[in-house]
């Protein structure tokens, strides 16, 4: 009996882990999160399912994964990872590198589709941004009445800025069709119909966090253009820092959260005071310094006026009125002379574009002309003659006359064509013998 060669369990378990990472590798697998175990380290173990099978996954340093958040028990997701095989137990496993819920890549292409077309379209423009006011007395905000958002920018609307007037236009802004309860508020807010209501001089629309799906009624394009046409500046306030909404792109400003817009809109009090209390001491020491100045100049005219006698304010003056009678002399002479060299140049040029002189450069130019053109004619004439005598006696050379003299002939036959060999004749032809000083006719003999 020949002896098997056999291989070994640990060489069947690696070709098995290298046939499925090579052949399957990594891959998108839809299913149902089961049997989630979070460990202490980290590491999150659980199995994916559907009705017909089911695969062990692993995700290691999970938090630190993508779209970790989705995996909990009974979620239906879909993982990204790489089919392996885990050797010490002889199990097949998927390790996990990011998990999305099940519809988020669909919205996720929406959400590109509608960015690149409003893109496109130039409402993503830095052009069309419009400054926020520095002090606004009037805020609206578009939101839920209910939601924790509104009662967070009031707090610190009220905080930083107690004078101001906070306006809410409500509405739903989760749930399907609230983008367009969202977009009917953006309008009422910039366009304030009713005499009880003020008009908003800035406008929050937000909301607080939440899922890809809970914040998606801001990705719609009824929301995006309501906000591009709103006459009053916007500010985007949708979710957590990280999220990232249509309304974001198009607005005048983006804040990472509610909070955050409230603070942007209007400067703290706080702040302000500390501002006007530093003004108000430069003022006082300005105001104070003027004064001391002012004061001292009062002292020095009373001391002027009282220490001088009426004959030396009288001198004083004289001299003044001698040094402006000076100063306006010169000035009277300087005019005079630039006046005068003006003149001279106005006469050098009338002079130099005198018709006359005009007249006189144009037909010295026309001789130039004239006699440049008749050197240049004749210059071209004569290699012109040149060359045809050339040619002239290049041809007499090279002609057939100049062939004949020396001795050489051409003979025609009866149809006036050369005779070029003895098999183009016959018996009787005539013939045609053309030599230099005449023709020769002959007949071919029997």
């Amino acid at each position: 009996m020949s002896e098997v060669k056999a291989i070994s369990v640990t060489q069947l378990a690696r070709r098995i882990r290298n046939l499925l990472e090579i052949e399957i590798g990594e891959v998108w697998v839809e299913g149902e999160i089961s049997n989630l175990r979070k460990q202490g380290s980290g590491h999150w173990y659980f199995s994916l399912k559907d009705q017909s099978a089911q695969i062990s996954c692993a995700m290691f340093g999970a938090r630190r994964r993508v779209g970790s958040e989705v995996i909990e028990d009974g979620a239906k997701v879909q993982l990204f990872g790489e089919a392996s095989f885990y050797e010490a137990r002889g199990s097949t496993q998927l390790i996990v590198k990011k998990a999305q819920a099940v519809g988020v890549g669909d919205l996720q292409a929406r959400f590109e589709a509608l960015k690149k077309k409003l893109d496109r379209e130039g409402l993503f423009s830095r052009e069309l941004k419009r400054p926020l006011p520095g002090f606004p007395k009037v805020v609206g905000i578009v939101t839920s009445a209910t939601g924790a958002a509104l009662q967070d920018m009031k707090n610190v609307l009220t905080r930083r800025a107690p004078w101001l007037t906070v306006v809410l236009f409500h509405a739903a802004v989760q749930g399907k069709g609230a983008e367009r309860g969202i977009a009917r508020a953006i309008r009422q807010a910039g366009q304030v119909c009713s005499d009880d209501i003020p008009q908003p001089e800035v406008l929050i629309v937000g909301r607080g966090g939440g899922s890809l799906e809970d914040l998606w009624n801001f990705n719609e394009e009824v929301v995006a253009r309501a906000i591009a046409n709103c006459p009053i500046p916007v500010i985007s306030a949708v979710g957590h820092e990280i999220d990232f909404t249509i309304a974001d792109f198009v607005a005048d400003l983006r804040a990472p959260t509610p909070s955050a817009a409230a603070e942007l809109v209007v400067p703290d009090q706080a702040e302000l005071r500390a501002r006007l209390t530093n003004l108000q001491a430069r003022l006082k020491r300005v105001v104070e310094g003027r004064l001391d100045r002012l004061s001292d100049q009062l002292d020095f005219c009373e001391r002027s006026i009282f220490s001088q006698s009426p004959d030396r304010k009288l001198q004083h003056q004289v001299f003044r009125v001698e040094g402006l009678r000076r100063e306006f002399g010169s000035a009277v002479e300087n005019s005079l002379r630039e006046r005068e060299r003006l003149i001279e140049n106005y006469q050098a040029n009338w002079d130099r574009y005198h018709p006359r002189e005009i007249l006189k450069r144009r037909d010295e130019t026309i001789t130039q002309l004239r006699n440049g053109f008749l050197l240049a004619s004749t210059h071209a004439l004569e290699v012109r003659e040149h060359r045809l005598e050339n040619l002239s006696s290049l041809l007499q050379a090279l002609g057939p006359g100049s062939i004949l003299k020396r001795g050489f002939s051409v003979t025609y036959g009866a149809n006036g064509e050369i005779v070029k060999s003895v098999e183009d004749v016959a018996p009787g032809d005539e013939l045609r013998t053309q030599v230099a000083d005449g023709t020769i006719k002959s007949v071919v003999p029997d």
